[in-house]
């Protein structure tokens, strides 16, 4: 029976819990999504909503105890200017948890941690990295044709 026994332990000690969580939230904070297993998806999800709460009420108290939990001055300063004010309207339900299968290596369920409403920047990113790639093999290929003026690439074999 796990009668009063709420809350995840993670594996860990209470320090190293603590710490584990107030990263997993700045990290969420600062870029919207991660990916991590899905028991630590769901033990962050409360601590990211609070979070965001704090920073739809605004004043300086919500802003320090944001502080006092938050790692980065960064973090603090995306919540109360970009994150906090998309969800002015809605009252809780703030973030989604997304499962995506096994980890590779020990098999351990992953899952996708984001937060609503974000969509439009995380594919601005995406499209971003996307133009930086196709730049850089452009630019690999323009080095190869200038060391081998002679020889015709492969157009079949990847850089």
């Amino acid at each position: 029976m796990r009668h009063r026994n709420a809350g995840f332990k993670l594996g860990r000690n209470t320090s190293h819990r603590r710490a584990v969580l107030r990263n997993l939230v700045t990290s969420i904070i600062l870029m919207d999504r991660i990916e991590t297993t899905i028991t630590k998806c769901k033990a962050s999800k409360p601590l990211v909503e609070k979070m965001i709460t704090l920073g739809k009420r605004g004043d300086i108290h919500a802003r320090r105890q944001a502080a006092a939990y938050l790692m980065t001055p960064e973090s603090v300063d995306r919540l109360f200017g970009t994150v906090a004010p998309r969800y002015g309207a809605r009252n809780g339900g703030y973030s989604r948890i997304v499962r995506v299968g096994p980890r590779k290596g020990d098999a351990a369920e992953m899952a996708f941690i984001e937060l609503l409403g974000a969509e439009q920047a995380l594919n601005e990113k995406a499209q971003k990295r996307a133009e930086a790639r196709t730049k850089k093999q452009e630019e690999l290929q323009r080095q190869l044709e200038e060391q081998n003026p002679g020889e015709q690439p492969d157009p079949n074999a990847e850089p």
